[in-house]
């Protein structure tokens, strides 16, 4: 037996047949729709009091911004929209106003809103096939910074906004810098002078300038050799050190800051993962840094002062994600789920060590209980690569009564399955089917090496990857090897679609979720914003207008629909700006060429991904419905769907 195995044994095997089988245990079984009565909190901005926290809640069906009072004691609706989903970003620095932005359909042009505390609303940006976004306040909170695509579609420029004259006109204000090159502004200095741009060379290279509005000159700080990232963060409260991320030197990124008059640099913080992301508190009293730590973010917050981590407080059966530290640097927003637990948001008091829960996501009618904890897992692949996983077996699977298996892909390429809560895994694995999340070579949050182990080999390694996943849930003694499948969203649905077409003997069925299915089409109609990414992502999949579209187009699961003879479903929202309707209308039409059984469900008011909770309830309803009819054999009437 191999080593890795053991831990995952479980106390359903026993030794000689005279044993009794053991019992399956109980669990109440929940619909769909019990599981979509779930509700979604999103973000936490503290008002200029402290006494309330701005969030985005789905509670009518549909995110809409709300506001909550840090004691607890109030919640109350701040916008009404029926269609589009809202996003609260935050309250106005000094008053009651808030701030947020919504797209129409899915079609990711966003605007900006704001709405004063009478509930008057008024568009910052009414402008039709424009992306916008909001880049923060200043620090002397006297204006707003937009990103917007309005001069040239290709290149996000910036604007800064005088609040004091946003009841006069619309607009974006004053053009403070002019993006020419397609680089990313990711952080401006407190005094407006400095800006940290980001250049991405490659899908493993990039490069850092620092632009100065003073002198025009923009300056190379990041100098180097080989493959390096460079991600700046955030500059300090005295203009002078600039905090950014890298993996210079290191398989993974650490967080590292540059004095900017003299250009030295000096290690900040590292760990044995990728920090993910660092800011400072207003007045820099605090430090937050988020590490990507097994599939699942760690939050650490320093004490500037002395160095000292202070010691959060310890949250059972959830772990702290993500953290929003009021103005004023006495309260901090926290974030808190885990994979079986949907987030719920708490603010914590550094001066009395009060925490206060602000929300109950958890639908009343679902037992905790009966949720199942994701564990990760290790498993050899061809080649012998050890590839992470995440692991959901449902309770009641025995070798007595085996589940039926799941590899579940997830989106990127480069992206990561984690340690947090989805209820569409929930409730699939609630239904008796285990999950196996796999995180194939080329996913993030393993070290660089790992990261780009599939570039320019998609569609070979990786999908072996995930075929290497039916070894592990063999190795368990609970799965029922004849009733395997394989789903997954975006670049997760491509992957189902190179399983059923180039290995179309490995899956009993698949579920195709807005997933890319020809390579030369997608790359080739990428959004215009993301123009100043097309190098790197060409880097990585093969440029489609040179001689690596023979290998694009080979790669491409489209051109090989002949092959599918396994039943598919596929998902796709009509708005999807990034995997084209075209894509899954075509696919569909040549696998049902095949007398293949597909189901095609089209959502009209959605793009990449589902928003809305009646969509989300209807498709992942009829992905259950499918897999009880083609990996199960059951009927519909059988199903109680």
């Amino acid at each position: 037996m191999k080593p890795y195995i053991a831990i995952f044994l479980f106390a359903f095997l026993f030794i000689g047949c005279s044993q009794p089988a053991p019992e399956v245990p109980k669990v109440k079984s929940y619909t769909i729709d019990q599981f979509y009565k779930n509700i979604k909190f999103r973000g936490g901005s503290f008002s200029a009091d402290d006494s309330q926290l701005l969030i985005s809640s789905n509670e009518t069906g549909i995110f809409n911004a709300y506001t909550l009072a840090t004691d607890g004691s109030d919640k109350k609706q701040l916008t009404d929209s029926e269609l589009e989903t809202t996003y609260a970003i935050g309250y106005f620095p000094e008053d009651g106003r808030i701030l947020f932005t919504a797209d129409e359909g899915g079609n990711e042009n966003y605007k900006l809103f704001v709405q004063s505390p009478e509930g008057a609303t008024k568009d910052l940006t009414p402008y039709d096939s424009v992306r916008n976004s909001f880049m923060g306040w200043s620090h002397d909170l006297k204006s707003m910074f937009i990103g917007s695509n309005q001069r040239n579609p290709q290149f996000m420029d910036v604007y800064e906004r005088s609040i004091a004259s946003l009841d006069e006109e619309v607009g974006f204000g004053e053009m403070i810098y002019q993006n020419d090159n397609g680089w990313n502004v990711s952080a401006i200095s407190k005094n407006k002078r400095y800006f940290a741009l980001q250049q991405a060379i490659t899908s493993a290279d990039s490069k850092m300038y620092l632009y100065d509005r003073e002198t025009g000159e923009t300056k190379d700080i990041s100098e180097h050799e080989g493959d390096v990232q460079f991600s700046p963060q955030y500059f300090n409260i005295a203009n002078t050190e600039l905090y950014y991320l890298t993996d210079e030197n290191s398989e993974y990124m650490y967080l590292a800051k540059m004095n900017i008059e003299t250009g030295e640099v000096e290690k900040v913080y590292e760990d044995t993962w990728d920090v993910l992301y660092s800011y400072s508190s207003y007045n820099e009293k605090y430090r937050v840094v988020g590490v990507n730590q097994e599939a699942q973010t760690v939050m650490h917050i320093f004490d500037n002062a002395s160095g000292q981590e202070i010691d959060l407080p310890e949250i059972p059966g959830a772990s702290i994600i993500g953290a929003n530290i009021s103005r004023s640097e006495k309260m901090v927003r926290l974030s808190v789920n885990s994979s079986a637990s949907p987030n719920n948001i708490y603010v914590y008091s550094f001066e009395t060590g009060e925490l206060t829960k602000l929300t109950e996501s958890l639908n009343p009618e679902i037992n905790q209980d009966d949720m199942v904890e994701g564990q990760v897992v290790r498993y050899a692949s061809f080649d012998g690569t050890q590839i992470p996983a995440i692991y959901y077996q449902p309770k009641t699977a025995t070798a007595e009564n085996p589940a039926p298996g799941l590899v579940w892909v997830h989106g990127g390429p480069g992206g990561q399955s984690r340690l947090s809560y989805f209820e569409l895994i929930q409730f699939l694995v609630n239904q008796g089917y285990a999950i196996l999340a796999v995180n194939n070579r080329g996913s993030g949050g393993y070290g660089k090496t790992f990261n780009h182990m599939d570039d320019q080999n998609h569609g070979d390694g990786d999908l072996k990857d995930c075929i290497a996943g039916k070894d592990f849930f063999a190795s368990t003694g609970v799965i029922d090897m004849d009733k395997v499948g394989i789903i997954g969203g975006s670049y997760g649905g491509y992957m189902v679609m190179a399983a059923l077409a180039f290995a179309p003997e490995e899956f009993d069925v698949g579920v195709n979720i807005f997933g890319v299915t020809n390579w030369l089409r997608t790359l080739n109609s990428i959004p215009p914003y993301w123009e100043s990414f097309r190098k790197a992502l060409y880097d990585e999949m093969g440029d489609p207008t040179t001689e690596d579209s023979v290998r694009l187009y080979n790669i491409s699961p489209l051109f090989h629909a002949s092959n599918v003879t396994k039943p598919l479903m596929v998902l796709q929202g009509a708005n999807d700006v990034r995997v084209l309707q075209v894509e899954s209308d075509e696919i569909v039409e040549g696998v049902k060429a095949n007398g293949v059984p597909v189901e095609y469900v089209i959502f009209d008011d959605e793009g990449h991904g589902f928003r809305k909770k009646e969509n989300e309830i209807e498709g992942y309803g009829k992905i259950k419905t499918f897999l009880d009819q083609y990996l199960l054999g059951q009927t519909q009437e059988a199903t109680g769907m």
